[in-house]
């Protein structure tokens, strides 16, 4: 479409031509004149559908089913609206047609699961304004490769046609960043874009541009922002090559917690014409944080969090957000929950308290709809799930969405500003079907699912869900799972649970919650509490490449057709983390869990093009940073170490970034030990008392 079609048009009838010698009219330039000035009163109601951003759906192949997956896919799709008249226009709620449709009847007739048009008062656009259509194709017919069309009710009915092409260029992540030296507390200041190239040539990025509304309460409203090309791009040129992954950090003032469009004009290589990429989402300031789950339970008459064993074990556990909202004697006593801060994750359905300035550091997510596709019994329609989060929109508050099932959640994708998903591989109820997994010399078992199914489930919902930041309930200790008569331990060995971790976190969650770190769970399986915590410690002297980084590479290394090991990579603008989990695990027959060996092995990774400079490589546990035997070569780095479990390596052109580390995790640990140094108050002491509490002989 033609995006100056106006502006041309208003040319040619301001400034006519007419004969200098005859001043006379004629008819056929009286008709000429009356021609173009019906042309520009169509344009003045003209709107324009000035981008399409298309995510197609899909299903992981690695899953196991006991019903198959629909083989049907249709895609999540955002149509970009601009009034592109002078004058303002009102979009009613029944303003909408698809293919001559009304968004209910599709609903209906389970071509589409959700959509975002059935807003109850009219939206208003200024001229150029924008505001974003957003609906969820279940059929292949509203999948990649088809053609429709919308129909726009205004002052005069318009008809735009659309497609929705499979991408071969897209925004992969968007995160927002709060500097130390930000004015503001809560807002902003800083977005990281990451764009992946699967087209044929390479791609270099332009400039970007945010699209915001004036007021929380028109938020549907958009307006653009300057463009701004002085970017720092990454690699430096902004040039991404096919088949990979590139981006740039852009500066700002402040940004509002609000809906955002972000468009980020690129050059295909041989295209003279830049194309925009387009993106809506939520702006949240970017936090890995780590949750205990429902940490608030009846201890003997007296709330978990009123006691102070508890506190102690959370937060030598690093755990800084809980499954709770308010709990008396805790988050209403400013000294006790100043020196044990942990975020809410949970409702907040109160706005006026909860977004507040004060409130919104102390909150994660809202999230109260449980796991929807189960909904006790009876699946909640994707669209009840849209209807129940839509009163937060317009608020600061970003919500957040339990995903349960892989072979379906594509029908959910798109509906929360932060989605999770919960998946465990042990013991626990599960949604996939564990007998059908043979990878174990073809035998099948009842007690477990392969590990590095955790790794798919990430990676699945990582890109139905782009360019949104995702998080995981990875399987802690839990004090309810297994049966009377299980023959097995009724929750993951250290070796399972840090496995398990570590999937995810090398496939690019941006948070993790552990299910569940109650009191009754951690007396119960006190064996996983080291496990646990050093997962977490690890997690946070990480965190500033977790929190501003994006998968980069993932690979599966078999040995015939044994699988040997998970090789993933997470890159952020400066350094990578470097993750090769260890498959080779097997069962033991005679307690029913999976066992890992020590192994020594060559593991390789493929080095981001912005790495440069003297690039070191090391390994990183919890214990800190360790020399490894390394090599670069044509842009792989080959590492030789030896595994039990996972391996996770940094590799950096900083040289510094190797002893900033080791002086976090000093920080890191001297807050461990000052809980450790009171005999009172250490971790035995603690956990004594817990049992204590439990048994009521503590009173």
């Amino acid at each position: 479409m033609k995006r100056n079609r106006i502006q041309v048009v208003q040319t040619v009838v301001f400034r006519p031509s007419w004969p200098a010698k005859d001043k006379r009219t004629s008819l056929w330039q009286i008709g000429f004149f009356l021609a173009l000035c019906t042309t520009l009163s169509l344009e003045l109601y003209a709107q324009e559908i000035v981008g399409v951003n298309v995510v197609p759906h899909q299903f992981s192949s690695n899953l196991k089913w006991r019903q198959a997956p629909d083989p049907e896919l249709g895609a999540r799709v955002e149509l970009f609206l601009q009034n592109k008249t002078l004058s303002g226009v009102s979009l009613k709620p029944d303003a909408l047609r698809f293919d001559s449709q009304p968004a209910l009847a599709l609903l209906k007739s389970n071509d589409w699961t959700w959509h975002n048009t059935n807003h109850s008062h009219d939206i208003e656009l200024p001229s150029e304004s924008m505001t974003v259509i957003q609906f969820n194709g279940r059929r292949s017919t509203w999948g990649v490769d088809s053609q429709h069309e919308l129909s726009i009710s205004t002052d005069k009915m318009q008809k735009l046609p659309f497609a929705l092409n499979a991408p071969k260029v897209w925004i992969d992540l968007v995160s927002f960043h709060r500097d130390s030296n930000a004015k503001d507390a809560i807002y902003p200041n800083r977005m990281i874009a990451y764009i992946r190239n699967q087209d044929k040539g390479s791609i270099q990025v332009l400039a970007s541009r945010l699209w915001l509304p004036k007021t929380k309460d028109t938020f549907r409203t958009l307006y653009p922002s300057p463009w701004q090309s002085e970017l720092d791009r990454f690699p430096k040129d902004g040039r991404i090559a096919s088949e990979a992954i590139g981006g740039f950090q852009q500066p700002f003032e402040s940004l509002p917690l609000s809906y955002a469009v972000v468009e980020i004009q690129v050059r295909r290589e041989g295209v003279l014409k830049a194309d925009s990429l387009w993106s809506y989402l939520k702006i949240r300031v970017s936090s890995f944080d780590i949750s205990g789950g429902w940490i608030a339970s009846d201890i003997k008459g007296v709330n978990s969090l009123q006691i102070d064993a508890y506190l102690r074990m959370l937060k030598r556990l690093h755990i800084n957000t809980g499954q709770i909202e308010e709990v008396g004697g805790f988050t209403d006593r400013p000294e006790v929950y100043s020196q044990f801060p942990i975020k809410r994750f949970n409702r907040m359905q109160a706005l006026d308290r909860y977004d507040s300035d004060a409130m919104l550091p102390n909150i994660h997510a809202v999230e109260f709809m449980g796991e929807p596709q189960y909904g006790g019994g009876r699946p909640v329609p994707p669209q009840e799930v849209y209807d129940s989060l839509a009163p937060y929109q317009a608020s600061r508050l970003s919500t957040s969405l339990t995903l349960s099932e892989e072979r379906t959640w594509r029908y959910y994708a798109g509906l929360s500003d932060y989605p999770h998903y919960d998946a465990y591989r042990v013991i626990a109820p599960a949604a996939d079907s564990w007998t059908k997994y043979d990878r174990w010399e073809g035998k099948s078992i009842r007690w477990g699912a392969p590990l590095e199914t955790i790794g798919d489930m990430t990676r699945s919902l990582r890109e139905q869900s782009r360019p949104k930041p995702i998080a995981y309930w990875s399987q802690g200790a839990h004090d309810g799972w297994g049966g009377f008569l299980s023959q097995r331990r009724t929750s993951p060995t250290p070796d399972e649970l840090r496995s398990q971790a570590w999937h995810g976190l090398g496939n690019g969650i941006a948070s993790l919650y552990w299910f569940n770190l109650s009191v009754k769970s951690l007396c119960k399986f006190p064996d996983l509490i080291v496990p646990i915590q050093r997962v977490d410690r690890e997690i946070v002297l990480l965190k500033s490449i977790l929190e501003t980084g994006a998968p980069f590479e993932y690979r599966r290394l078999l040995q015939g057709d044994v699988p040997e090991w998970d090789v993933s990579s997470i890159v952020s603008p400066e350094s990578m983390l470097l993750v090769a989990n260890d498959l080779r695990y097997r069962i033991d027959a005679k307690q029913n869990v999976f066992e890992f060996d020590r192994r020594s092995t060559d593991v390789s990774f493929q080095l981001a093009p912005w790495i440069t400079g003297s690039v070191s490589v090391f390994r990183v546990d919890a214990d800190g940073t360790h020399d490894v035997v390394y090599r670069i070569e044509k842009g792989q780095i080959h590492v030789s170490d030896d595994i039990h479990v996972v391996g996770v390596y940094v590799a950096t052109g900083d040289a510094k970034l190797r002893s900033e580390l080791d002086r976090s995790l000093k920080e890191i640990r001297d807050g461990e030990l000052a809980l450790e140094s009171d005999p009172d108050t250490n971790l035995e002491s603690d956990l004594t008392s817990l049992k204590q509490r439990l048994e009521g002989t503590l009173r």
